[in-house]
């Protein structure tokens, strides 16, 4: 199944093509059991290398302070100019540890204070969101995103009062991706704070390549599924989807304060050389006055 049969359902389910996911802080080979993502919608014309040399003073500030949680940012290839920011915890105990430990730090502090500050000049909007890994509706996910270039973020408003539907639904889109031997891996979060009955499914590519795959192998997924198959989950997308949306980002490296076991997997795209500002013109030579 992808978009084209059933537009736009379960588009990242079906074409989660051999991506990878965000690891925690702290080392871990399963995705983050806590995930916030702070959503930052930029003004016209303050994209591009403006938002990172801005962006880029916090990786600095985390970097000097030798902050121990890192963070991923994502720019959007679809949809309105945006930057996502997602950071993992092990749970929400070790979130607040790491809150409280950047308010007893004054240095730190003040620094985030006075970028925030300059950072929100270039902003339109700012929203944030928390979410929470569900297990059950992931499928084989990856925790290295060290060679990873996209991620494509697709939301499912769920219907109010069926929660078991959607996970029927994901267990048998996951049973037709096994039986076709596709490439898919995902995973799944549900919206704990900030909104009602969502979910958010993340998968990332290491190029664009992998986004072809995941359409070519459309095929295999109906041809595992069979007429009955396609029929029943088509039934349940009516009966338990609300709304969908699918989105395309681009990984940020200048805007990310990444891992030191990803940087040291891929220097050249984890730390990339800032782009100098434009030198400004002369100022043309003054003739006297004749």
């Amino acid at each position: 199944m992808q978009a084209r049969i059933i537009r736009p359902v379960l588009w990242a389910l079906s074409l989660a093509v051999a991506g990878s996911w965000l690891a925690a802080a702290q080392e871990s080979t399963t995705p983050p059991k806590v995930l916030t993502i702070t959503r930052e919608f930029l003004k016209p014309g303050k994209s591009g290398m403006i938002h990172d040399r801005s962006e880029s003073n916090f990786v600095q500030a985390m970097a000097r302070a030798k902050w121990p949680t890192h963070y991923i940012a994502l720019n959007s290839l679809s949809g309105k100019t945006r930057a996502l920011y997602l950071t993992g915890y092990p749970s929400f105990d070790a979130w607040q540890k790491d809150y409280d430990a950047v308010d007893k730090n004054a240095a730190l502090s003040s620094d985030l204070d006075r970028l925030e500050a300059a950072d929100g000049e270039l902003l339109d909007a700012m929203d944030q969101f928390v979410f929470y890994y569900d297990e059950d509706t992931s499928y084989r996910p990856h925790s290295d995103l060290s060679h990873a270039r996209y991620m494509e973020v697709t939301s499912f408003h769920v219907k109010p009062g069926h929660g078991k539907d959607w996970t029927d639904l994901v267990k048998l889109v996951i049973d037709g991706h096994k039986k076709a031997g596709t490439s898919a891996h995902w995973a799944t979060y549900e919206l704990a704070y900030g909104g009602g009955d969502e979910y958010v499914v993340l998968s990332s590519d290491d190029s664009m390549a992998e986004i072809d795959q995941g359409f070519a192998e459309s095929k295999q997924f109906r041809d595992a599924m069979g007429e009955d198959g396609m029929k029943k989950l088509t039934d349940l997308v009516q009966e338990t989807i609300a709304s969908s949306d699918s989105q395309l980002f681009a990984i940020n490296p200048r805007q990310s304060y990444a891992p030191e076991e990803w940087i040291k997997a891929n220097p050249d795209f984890w730390k990339p050389k800032m782009a100098a500002p434009a030198a400004k013109p002369a100022a043309p030579e003054k003739k006297p006055v004749q």
